[in-house]
């Protein structure tokens, strides 16, 4: 039983990979997680690379040093490696490489819902697509077959539904344990320098590589028709395959249509989609997001004088994920049938509650050290005269900061944003301007930005949010760390050392200490407000992580208790902190603190007029040592 991802991972060992590296991004992360856990035992160098550009282009090192390797990420990390891309498939590789482009229809965890299935058609490299998890493992290594044969990078295109779901999975070969993994680099500037003499040659070659594939790949299992002859014709790939199988076996048309899937969508093969419009009167384009495989299809019709009717988005939803309800109610248009979405439920065994799951909204988790510092930084603004701040955020857990009563992210786009909009605003905005990004987000891409404001003499604020962990997609290491991606004690590069080095004076607080930390950075912004380039690094580890530590370790943490004779039910615990721990009874008046889920990080405590908020148990001594220290 593998996620998707998992079937990734394993289908790459059973290919022969050698290197594989990615940056941690949901929906992709398990990829890595996976290999990370064995790549020593299996021969692999595995790594957690600082951002997604720098992790294709070590596996592309090894790509065309002759070694098998992949590269994982989510959507808009492609967009972070998209020069690289760009040039690879001009340059080419020596043996299979894989680039796994884990898009995320709906937005589940990401900023936009982009359909990477166009870097296929930009770059002009094959894009294979699996519809369910099994397929993800069949079609890893397919396409590190067709990799290897055409001799250019093959993007792998999942989505969230192929990467975290699960399904048994008949594995096909042992993994090798023994492999050679000592590249050769063939020394050839003709090919691996992209001057504009060499490159204009090498874009030649690419597209005959391009023609060959789309004359010549129409195979099984790229694409596969079934039921072919029939007028009426269904086109379909990835999940939304998935759903229109399930849709014709309610509607009990399985038989009664071709159904043509698409494993391949970039290119599209040339000739099964001819077969297919030969005989169809009318075709059904069912994909998930952007008409990839509708234009293609429209292309080859109208090169081929086909006089039938393409159908695509006039039914089938461009927004947001594709469900089986979206896909039923699509077809059955498309059939001409009178039926509705109410038969799907009838068929299928549906789970309730009772009562009703309530919906979950995201929240920073209790001890969260972001809630402690946005309260820092909005009295310190305001004991410093500050007035109306603009706070530029970006992606991470502290993207939640925008929530009231923080209000503490006014902008959030992309990694590493922050810096460089504040770098903006600071020049035509007259508001003091704070940016705001992790630690791991600040390795990634925030210290270009962070070098143009002193460069260029922007005046802002710079707060790095230091959990000491990439703690929304799951504790993964960074370069703040010191620890690689298998473990391994390696070089621990601090952000103050950093930042210091290209030109800041930088604070760096506890912001557990939240008195001190106050008075700390309301002296940081008087500096600022004197043209200071100021930083601060908020160093506090992540509550989850503390509280994974303290059991391991047996250390008793804190648990915070609500005396109820001293409390004045004036809800500034609450109301200051939004901490999912503190809560109010239906028809109380005054708060009480759940102690299951309290970690101890003490900012209610700090912030009660009252002093009713005290510890109710016994906590170890030097318990604040697991929150500071790695």
């Amino acid at each position: 039983m593998l996620l998707g991802n998992e079937a990734i991972a394993r289908a790459a060992l059973e290919a022969g990979i050698c290197v594989a590296t990615a940056y941690p991004g949901t929906p992709s992360t398990e990829i890595m997680e996976a290999l990370a856990e064995v790549g020593e035992q299996c021969g692999v160098y595995v790594e957690w690379s600082v951002n997604e550009k720098t992790a294709f282009e070590v596996a592309y090192a090894a790509a065309i040093s002759g070694l098998r390797s992949i590269t994982s990420m989510k959507h808009v990390g492609l967009n972070v490696a998209a020069d690289i891309l760009m040039s690879s498939a001009y340059a080419g590789v020596e043996n299979g490489f894989v680039v796994v482009s884990a898009d995320d229809p709906s937005m589940h965890s990401s900023q936009n819902e982009q359909d990477n299935r166009w870097y296929g058609l930009l770059a002009h490299l094959p894009v294979i697509e699996p519809s369910n998890a099994r397929e993800a493992y069949k079609f890893t290594k397919l396409a590190f077959e067709l990799s290897t044969q055409y001799k250019i990078p093959v993007i792998l295109r999942t989505t969230t539904r192929i990467s975290h779901t699960r399904m048994p999975i008949l594995l096909e070969d042992d993994i090798p344990t023994q492999r050679n993994c000592k590249g050769q680099f063939k020394f050839d500037t003709s090919r691996w320098v992209l001057v504009p003499g060499n490159a204009r040659r090498r874009k030649l070659e690419l597209m005959k590589t391009w023609s060959a594939i789309r004359e010549n790949e129409g195979r099984e299992p790229l694409v596969t028709i079934f039921n072919p002859g029939i007028e009426k014709a269904i086109i379909a790939g990835g999940i939304a395959y998935s759903y229109v199988r399930e849709a014709l076996d309610i509607l009990g048309y399985r038989d009664k249509v071709t159904l043509v899937k698409v494993n391949l969508p970039v290119p599209l093969p040339l000739k099964p989609v001819k077969q297919v419009l030969e005989y169809s009167s009318e075709v059904l384009v069912v994909e998930e997001l952007d008409p990839i495989v509708e234009m293609q299809v429209k292309d080859i019709a109208l090169t081929s004088g086909f006089k039938g009717r393409i159908i695509g988005k006039e039914l089938v939803p461009v927004n947001y994920e594709l469900n089986l309800e979206t896909v039923y109610n699509a077809v059955s248009k498309f059939l001409g049938l009178e039926t509705t979405s109410e038969k799907i439920w009838s068929s299928v065994e549906q789970v309730r509650t009772d009562p009703p799951i309530p919906p979950r909204p995201p929240v920073l988790c209790a001890g969260c050290p972001h809630r402690e510092t946005f309260y820092i930084l909005k009295i310190a603004a305001t004991k410093a005269g500050l007035k109306t701040p603009v706070y530029t955020g970006d992606i991470g857990c502290y993207t939640l900061g925008f929530q009231k009563p923080f209000e503490t992210q006014s902008t959030c786009f992309e990694m590493g944003g922050s810096i460089g909009v504040a770098s903006g605003l600071a020049k035509v905005v007259s508001n003091p301007v704070i940016a705001v990004i992790g630690d791991s987000t600040f390795f990634h891409a925030g210290i270009p930005p962070a070098i143009n404001a002193v460069y260029n003499d922007s005046n802002i604020v710079v707060v790095v949010l230091d959990n000491m962990t990439t703690a929304m997609t799951g504790h993964q290491p960074h370069p703040g760390t010191g620890v690689s991606a298998t473990g391994k004690q390696t070089t621990r590069i601090l952000p103050e050392k950093v930042l210091e080095a290209v030109g800041y004076k930088v604070y760096v607080i506890n912001p557990m200490r939240v008195k001190e930390s106050i008075e700390i950075v309301a002296k940081a912004f008087e500096e600022y407000r004197k043209g200071v380039k100021i930083a601060i690094v908020s160093r506090m580890k992540c509550a989850l992580e503390v509280a994974r530590i303290a059991r391991r370790a047996k250390i008793v943490l804190p648990v915070y208790t609500i005396i109820q004779d001293k409390c004045t039910g004036c809800m500034a615990c609450i109301n200051l902190t939004a901490c999912p721990a503190i809560m109010v009874e239906p028809g109380a008046k005054k708060p009480r603190i759940l102690g299951e889920l309290c970690v101890g990080c003490g900012l209610c405590a700090s912030i009660c007029p009252y002093k009713a908020i005290e510890i109710a148990n016994t906590p170890s001594p030097d318990y604040e040592k697991i929150w500071v220290e790695l």
